[in-house]
């Protein structure tokens, strides 16, 4: 055993060894980087909507890389914490609600699908974050929802163009098939209540599951309305479906998309029966013969590298969603400290963003924040897409 003295003499240098510690530890300490904040994801990564949520999960984490490599956002570093929904909306809920409770997350990013974003907006009114949903349906940003947004252009722009190139190819009688879910009603909403405007009459509705392996009834119904074109409103796989029935039944109309299918999955799910399908599409299908004075062309050149090159994989305009999303979040979080309500209102005070949907300009009125001119339309031509004029 040490003599007390001795004891002592450990005591006072252990003592001083631990202040002194504190005293070059406290510098270290206010140098220590800001808290993270943490941003959530719900994506459809499996399940038949992966076409979607896959590239979109890939892209948020690529666009949160990105921004933290750069030194995040006033110090701050990002965090990505990322749910699959599988498509379903009651996993959908399930999974907002534990970003929220659990995660503690500052906003988030998603969900893929109209049907899962709907699902979810009651959640987040009553949790009061921002969302910015990756999904196209009207109804999740109209009528407004103060902390919801969305970045996949609208489906009243997408009937517009394609009742546009109609109207321009002299024609008139209009057939519907669209699939019953809440992304099918929104257009098949839009599709009647523009007809008008644009001097169409639609001669036959049908619908399709979207599980349906066969369209052949629908199809032959909407052949007996002898329309001059079909419109079909859905995502994959259900439109592919319609492609080939139509095809198999020898039906040599015009057959019109939604962007739903604007994605390589489409032309590989419809095979030869896509040739000649017409769409509307963000620019990202055709940037590679954009001019070169196109506003966009160049943030679209820069994300697809990016994302090849990290993928080794072609980039799709569903992951520009999630992509865009990202960037317009991190825009809105400077200089709020992470605050949810400023970070929500900056959001609605964005203008003039180029991403790769287009053109966003947010305001009180209007949470999507592009106009028609986001899109253009393309036509399936020996497997890949082609410009129309």
């Amino acid at each position: 055993m040490l003599p007390k003295s001795k004891m002592r003499v450990i005591a006072l240098l252990t003592a001083i060894a631990t202040a002194l510690c504190l005293l070059f530890a406290a510098p270290v300490s206010a140098e220590q980087k800001k808290e993270t904040i943490k941003i959530g994801g719900i994506f459809s990564v499996t399940g038949p909507a992966s076409f979607l949520g896959d590239p979109e999960k890939k892209s948020m984490i690529l666009a949160i890389d990105r921004i933290n490599d750069a030194g995040g956002i006033d110090g701050h570093m990002l965090k990505a914490i990322i749910y699959d929904s599988e498509g379903d909306p009651t996993r959908a809920v399930r999974n907002v609600q534990r970003l929220i409770t659990r995660d503690d997350v500052t906003a988030i990013i998603g969900p893929s699908l109209t049907p899962t974003s709907l699902a979810v907006i009651p959640v987040i009114e009553r949790s009061s974050l921002p969302l910015i949903s990756c999904a196209a349906g009207n109804k999740i940003t109209d009528p407004i929802k103060p902390w919801v947004f969305k970045t996949a252009q609208s489906d009243i722009h997408a009937v517009a163009s394609i009742y546009g190139h109609m109207r321009e190819n002299g024609i008139q009688n209009v057939a519907i098939i669209a699939v019953s879910n809440a992304f099918g009603e929104s257009g098949r909403d839009q599709l009647i209540e523009q007809a008008g405007a644009f001097g169409i009459d639609i001669v036959a509705r049908e619908s399709f599951g979207g599980a349906d392996k066969d369209m052949t009834a629908q199809l032959t119904n909407i052949r007996s309305a002898e329309p001059d074109a079909i419109v079909c409103w859905g995502t994959n796989p259900g439109p592919a479906v319609v492609a080939k029935n139509a095809k198999q039944l020898g039906i040599d109309i015009p057959l019109y998309n939604s962007h739903g299918v604007a994605s390589p999955r489409f032309i590989d799910l419809a095979g030869d029966a896509a040739e000649g399908i017409l769409l509307p599409t963000g620019r990202l299908l055709v940037a590679g013969i954009l001019p070169e004075d196109d506003p966009q062309k160049a943030v679209l050149s820069d994300y697809m590298e990016a994302y090849e090159n990290r993928y080794r994989e072609t980039a799709s305009a569903f992951g520009g969603y999630a992509y865009d999303a990202i960037n317009l979040l991190a825009e809105a979080i400077k200089g709020t400290g992470g605050d949810k309500a400023k970070i929500r209102d900056n959001l609605e005070k964005i203008q003039g963003h180029v991403g790769i949907s287009g053109e966003f300009n947010f305001s009180e009125t209007d949470h999507n924040g592009l106009a028609p001119g986001a899109f253009v339309m393309v036509r399936i031509k020996d497997g890949t897409w082609e410009l129309v004029e």
